[in-house]
């Protein structure tokens, strides 16, 4: 229980003195740009937490930015992540499939995803569509070139051994090939994630009618930076909270690991 304690305490110490320290200066700088956290927290209570009880005390904004910003950044990462797991696996267990790929995937990886914003926007109007191609479109190479780092890196003992019991071809891929390439997986899917998360933000700040980008840039056009600081906090602790999701997940897959038991 005392390392328990010990080691949060250790873990939010730096943030701790970070946010005292944020505190001190804005107040002793007044500047109306750079608000304390005090500030900060009080408009994100008033525009979070206002609502009445019969929508348990949310909001409007979490239902007219939040709630939306979370399906799209969530639905476009779990679409990009089935993709590219299938996708990566079919081309690590082919032996020439990346010969013919590897470089039309490199010549699309090199394009920043906010560049082809306008595409999107011509291809699906402005709205979930354009949004939630944006993040399909950066958040699938992380996970595609893991997997099939994963897939090709699969230990020859494990083959071999697979080989011996004369494991059926249907039952090759889960029982051998995605079991020993999961670890890399996971982390394509971490670095995904907050890529989604980066997209939602970035693709809600052109023409949405709504959305957690979609009030940031309101807020910042009113000079309301109050507000504006308050939706930034919230994606720092939105990436935060997925990133730590994403972890406990993984530590639960991985639990069978010898080397995922150790802290």
């Amino acid at each position: 229980m005392r390392s328990g304690l010990g080691g949060f305490a250790r873990k939010w110490l730096l943030f701790v003195l970070l946010v005292l320290v944020w505190e001190l200066v804005t107040q002793l700088n007044e500047s109306v740009f750079f608000p304390p956290p005090t500030k900060i927290a009080a408009a994100a209570a008033k525009l979070w937490f206002s609502g009445p009880g019969t929508q348990l005390f949310l909001g409007d904004a979490v239902f007219e930015h939040i709630l939306p910003s979370l399906a799209r950044v969530l639905g476009g990462w779990l679409l990009s992540a089935v993709a590219g797991v299938a996708l990566g696996t079919a081309l690590g267990r082919s032996r020439t499939g990346m010969d013919y790929v590897g470089p039309l995937f490199a010549f699309f990886r090199a394009i920043p995803p906010p560049a082809l914003v306008p595409v999107f926007m011509v291809l699906f109007h402005i709205g979930p569509g354009m949004q939630i191609a944006t993040i399909i479109f950066g958040a699938l190479w992380p996970v595609l070139l893991n997997t099939v780092d994963g897939v090709r890196s699969v230990d020859k003992v494990k083959v071999e051994t697979a080989r011996a019991f004369r494991t059926p071809r249907r039952y090759w891929i889960g029982l051998v090939v995605l079991p020993a390439a999961l670890p890399k997986i996971f982390a394509g899917l971490r670095l995904s994630l907050s890529i989604a998360l980066i997209l939602m933000a970035i693709s809600e700040l052109v023409g949405a009618p709504g959305g957690i980008g979609y009030a940031l840039l309101a807020a910042q056009r009113s000079f309301d930076y109050d507000q504006m600081w308050a939706w930034i906090v919230l994606l720092g602790i939105l990436g935060y909270g997925f990133n730590s999701a994403l972890l406990a997940v993984e530590r639960r897959v991985l639990g069978w690991q010898p080397t995922r038991g150790t802290p």
